[in-house]
């Protein structure tokens, strides 16, 4: 969920714009949410981006920790991933299903630039994806470090695009 950014309606209508579209071109959709087994065991007290949260969640639902916000719920053919770590591909069955359907080519939105968008980025362009990273469907409570990767490293990787051109496209 977007709680941490202080106003997350513009990006979840914008990724709401952007699942709309793909749906449009009969692309699958599939939702990579963080989350871990009820007590958090595959938390290492070595993972600093994780350790220092882990006394804070150890005794959520986790079920209800990973559901995806209202706006953009998934329907009844999307494919769902739970991941363990920052990158989509960690811990999560995303490879195996991304092969099970012959797709190639990434077409990415998702909170936090700097964390998932750019973790699974760099990830996917090391496994020969192609990729697509709508920079108006990604959003991080940094503005500074979300406009120097959309705009600078991730071209390195990828194609990055609006909604409205990928649409157009």
């Amino acid at each position: 969920m977007l709680t941490s950014l202080q106003d997350s309606t513009v990006i979840v209508e914008n990724i709401a714009q952007a699942i709309k579209v793909a749906r449009s071109k009969n692309i699958p959709i599939i939702y990579a949410t963080l989350g871990f087994k009820n007590g958090a065991s595959e938390i290492s007290p070595n993972n600093k981006t994780f350790a220092k949260t882990r006394e804070h969640i150890i005794n959520i639902n986790f079920d209800d920790f990973t559901k995806v916000h209202p706006a953009l719920a998934p329907q009844e053919n999307d494919i769902q991933v739970i991941k363990r770590r920052i990158s989509a591909f960690a811990g999560s069955a995303l490879e195996v299903v991304l092969r099970s359907k012959d797709i190639k080519h990434l077409v990415m939105t998702g909170y936090a630039t700097s964390g998932i968008v750019l973790s699974t980025t760099t990830e996917a362009a090391d496994k020969d994806y192609k990729i697509t990273i709508l920079s108006d469907g990604c959003a991080d409570t940094d503005e500074e470090v979300h406009h120097v990767l959309t705009t600078k490293v991730f071209l390195r990787y990828a194609n990055v695009t609006t909604i409205k051109e990928w649409e157009n496209s």
